[in-house]
């Protein structure tokens, strides 16, 4: 919705991510659609390459629309939410199955206060530590409350 802060918080997510980079310069930002399309254009843009995104095809994330990423190609993954991990491992999967050298993680938000490995150093602009169960230990489903799933995951 507000462009301006979008560069703005790419670029700020991007310098963030600059020391953990070594020498190397990324080929690519590479991202899971829905939610990080955005982020890796904007992070992309600050770090004068390409931006590209993963999407599930039959229930596994894969590049698509025309994108290639070399064997060797030195690879920044981003996220927009990064709560369990979940997304962006497949991402991580998706590219390292590609040969991409993973350089670094990075997310706007990092909701499992700071626990989740991905076997990738990682930065986020925000970090929170917000509670989640399993369905049958939520204290808020034993009250009645109906569980609303958030995110892109079910989106066709």
């Amino acid at each position: 919705m507000d462009p301006i802060l979008a560069q703005g918080l790419g670029a700020d997510l991007a310098a963030l991510l600059l020391p953990l980079l070594g020498k190397r310069d990324p080929a690519a930002v590479v991202a899971p659609a829905v939610g990080g399309v955005l982020v890796a254009h904007e992070v992309a843009r600050a770090f004068g390459c390409r931006s590209l995104f993963t999407e599930r095809q039959d229930g596994t994330m894969v590049l698509r629309r025309g994108f290639e990423i070399a064997d060797g190609e030195p690879v920044v993954v981003v996220e927009d939410v990064i709560t369990t991990g979940g997304s962006t491992r497949e991402v991580l999967d998706a590219v390292r199955g590609l040969g991409a050298q993973v350089l670094a993680v990075g997310s706007l938000v990092d909701r499992s206060g700071g626990t989740v490995e991905l076997g990738a150093p990682r930065k986020s602009l925000l970090t929170l530590e917000v509670p989640t169960w399993p369905a049958e230990s939520c204290p808020l489903c034993a009250q009645g409350s109906k569980p609303e799933k958030p995110g892109s995951r079910g989106l066709r």
